[in-house]
């Protein structure tokens, strides 16, 4: 064949060629230096050969020749080439080569192997670097070579926005990525910890050199919190899912939902995040710093809106109370890292007196209408046909104060979960309107009385709703004492004490004119019979007490509904007034005995209606403790006057009733003779005369009765002393 051809002659020509060598015997001493040459020759002939063998390969097959023989070559090839002057090759070089690695690295980032994908961006970017910068060292001004290797390498630069991207898309989602794949979380923080070091290396060259790459520094650990921070800002204000027209709890759910999103973040982030990234990082507390900064700017927005009372309290209870409880910050797991008592408030002291200060006058117009609105409500009920409700004693009694005292402890139980200083500032504030309110109360009721002395049938149930009110006052003042005890601290009992006197006398006042009112009742159904005594039909044998004693016990009946200690009250009133009507009876000289056996019948008469009287008030006060003996008796004093049949011990029974009763005035007895009707014009005159000088011994329980007891015009001048 031709090569075995080539093969002989080769062979031959070298055999002539060392016969040539050899021809003389001293020159076989030179054998050793002429095998030296021709390994020489032998060496240049191969290299030249090989020379041209990679001349005749195309570029493509030279750099994967180049590749597989130096992995790491293509920067220093680029050198190679770029110093070799091999300029029209380089850049030939450069455009086939860069797109081929960009493609291989972007196919990579889609594999999801980030750290192998930003290898290639390395070595296509020190590539890069370095060729500027011997370009730089040679001719820092030639702007034209240093472009054209930056346009070469375009295709990098989008690599690394596009590597960039993919680190941010998984560090935006780092929570969750710890969670399910924590190896991408450690890649990133890796591929970012060697861009930093890139960064310091490039930083520390140009304090030297003067050039830096362009790009430079990229500070993609900056970028990263960056990136974290809007994260987590965007989680906090994506979680208001409501707004008020849609949801009237919509802060409510707001604030719980960032509550636990904010609490589960942060355990997943000292639990897992800390763990994938260099402790330098110091990643939990910086996380911490971004939430709570998130967290002010969140709260600060909502101060600024135009919330209303219940809102200001959710937001001020979260702000305040809750972001540093055992169920948020102050939780046990996240501890020591978190110490709630070095978190700065959310919103600054002045929003915070801003929202209060709103809220307590919010509150205070709110309560006003409350209560105004509560008023109104009870009213309607006055004027039912039915009879209001009991309570579980039998006692008539409205929902007013439940509903007055309910509010207001809702409201303390409100300003309580924000702060103790808010609390008494509400219990204040409450009990000044309960102050006013109370007036209001009781000009309603006397206007209810007003309006049912125009037509007395009318409301049906006017009694029972009367005592209801004066139920209510009792109500009203235990609840004042209980509201007090339950939300008022003891230093602070004196500012209130003259407000809960001023209350406590308004209140008795509502009862006693409500007492009074029914009294009036009883008196105008009683004035018929009351007309009826000390006439000659009652000393015939009306029966005029008799249907007193019922009438009286008829209403009693209902007022056994009024609670103690007004019940008690009303018995002595009751008691009293009978007494007060049947003397002034007396007093109206509606008849005059005509001889002694009219005034022992009329005086008997008289003794007997007194006992009925004492009789029913005996029953009625039953168990009160009432005295019921003493009020009776002066009628019987009075009887033992008219009964009395020797006229000349007549100014000794007066001068002893007098000494009794010391409130009785001239014109009394002036009254009680000419009923009498046997004392001639001058022995009334010289009794009452020397009645004027004479001791008076009254019972020291003795209430006087006498002077709200008229006389009409005497018909004896009346005598001047």
């Amino acid at each position: 064949s031709a090569m075995e051809e080539t093969d002989r002659e080769a062979v031959a020509t070298a055999v002539q060629r060392v016969a040539g060598m050899l021809q003389r015997p001293d020159q076989l001493d030179k054998v050793e230096q002429y095998r030296r040459r021709e390994a020489r020759k032998k060496a240049s002939v191969e290299a030249r050969l090989k020379v041209q063998t990679l001349i005749n390969l195309s570029v493509h097959e030279l750099l994967q020749l180049f590749s597989s023989l130096f992995p790491d070559a293509f920067s220093i090839l680029c050198l190679f080439l770029y110093s070799a002057s091999l300029f029209c090759f380089f850049l030939f070089y450069l455009y086939v080569s860069v797109p081929e690695i960009v493609r291989e690295a972007q196919d990579l980032i889609e594999q999801g192997e980030l750290l192998q994908a930003h290898r290639k961006l390395m070595d296509l970017e020190c590539s890069r670097d370095n060729l500027m910068y011997e370009q730089y060292r040679m001719d820092s001004r030639n702007t034209h070579d240093m472009n054209l290797i930056h346009t070469y390498f375009g295709d990098m630069q989008k690599l690394s926005e596009e590597l960039a991207k993919q680190l941010w898309m998984v560090v935006q989602r780092s929570l969750v990525t710890v969670r399910r794949d924590p190896t991408l979380l450690v890649s990133v923080v890796r591929i970012i910890e060697r861009e930093e070091k890139i960064d310091r290396r490039m930083l520390d060259r140009k304090k030297q050199t003067g050039f830096i790459p362009p790009g430079r520094p990229k500070k993609w650990k900056e970028k990263m919190f960056n990136i974290l921070g809007r994260t987590v800002s965007t989680r906090i204000e994506g979680t208001q899912a409501d707004t008020r027209e849609s949801d009237k709890m919509w802060l409510v759910r707001h604030l719980e939902i960032i509550r636990k999103y904010v609490l589960d973040d942060l355990l997943v982030a000292k639990t897992l995040l800390d763990q994938c990234f260099p402790l330098h990082y110091d990643i939990f507390k910086k996380l911490l710093s971004m939430y709570h900064q998130a967290l002010s700017i969140r709260m600060q927005e909502l101060a600024s809106e135009d919330l209303e009372a219940n809102e200001i309290v959710s937001l001020l209870t979260w702000v305040l109370n809750t972001y540093k409880s055992t169920e948020m910050m102050g939780n046990s797991e996240l501890s020591p890292e978190v110490d709630v008592n070095c978190l700065n408030l959310l919103i600054s002291q002045n929003v915070v007196d801003q929202l209060l200060s709103k809220y307590m006058s919010t509150l205070t117009s709110n309560i006003i209408g409350w209560l105004r609105k509560a008023l109104e409500t009870d009213k309607k009920d006055w004027v039912k046909e039915t009879e209001p409700e009991a309570d579980q004693d039998g006692y008539y009694q409205t929902t007013l104060p439940a509903i007055v005292f309910q509010m207001f402890e809702q409201n303390l139980q409100v300003a309580a979960q924000i702060s103790e200083d808010l609390k008494t500032k509400v219990l204040l504030l409450c009990l000044q309107q309960m102050n006013s309110f109370l007036t209001r109360y009781k000009d309603e009721a006397q206007l209810y009385k007003e309006e049912h002395l125009k037509n007395r049938q009318y409301p049906q149930c006017y009694v029972q709703y009367m005592i209801a009110v004066i139920n209510n006052c009792q109500t009203f003042k235990e609840s004042i004492i209980s509201l007090k005890r339950k939300y008022l601290k003891i230093e602070m009992e004196d500012t209130l004490s003259s407000s809960h006197t001023n209350m406590d006398a308004i209140l008795d006042i509502i009862a006693k004119e409500g007492c009074s009112s029914l009294l009036d009742e009883v008196f105008m159904d009683l004035e018929p019979h009351l007309n009826e005594l000390m006439t000659k039909k009652w000393l015939m044998g009306s029966n005029a007490v008799g249907t007193i004693c019922v009438t009286v016990e008829d209403y009693f009946n209902d007022f056994a509904k009024i609670k103690a200690p007004y019940k008690k009250t009303m018995t002595v009133e009751a008691h009293r007034r009978v007494v007060v009507e049947y003397i002034r009876a007396i007093m109206l000289k509606r008849i005059s005995f005509k001889n002694a056996e009219e005034r022992k019948e009329g005086a008997e008469r008289m003794i007997k209606e007194a006992e009925q009287f004492r009789f029913l008030f005996k029953k009625l006060a039953a168990g009160s403790g009432e005295d019921t003996e003493g009020l009776c008796g002066i009628i019987e004093a009075i009887a033992e006057v008219i009964k009395l049949t020797d006229p000349s011990l007549l100014y000794l029974e007066v001068s002893t009733l007098v000494s009794k009763y010391p409130d009785i005035r001239d014109d009394h007895i002036a009254a009680l003779l000419t009923v009498r009707g046997d004392a001639s014009r001058d022995m009334k005159q010289t009794i009452i005369e020397t009645l004027d000088q004479g001791p008076s011994q009254p019972n020291p329980n003795y209430m006087p009765i006498f002077k709200e007891i008229t006389v009409p015009t005497l018909t004896v001048p009346k005598l001047l002393k």
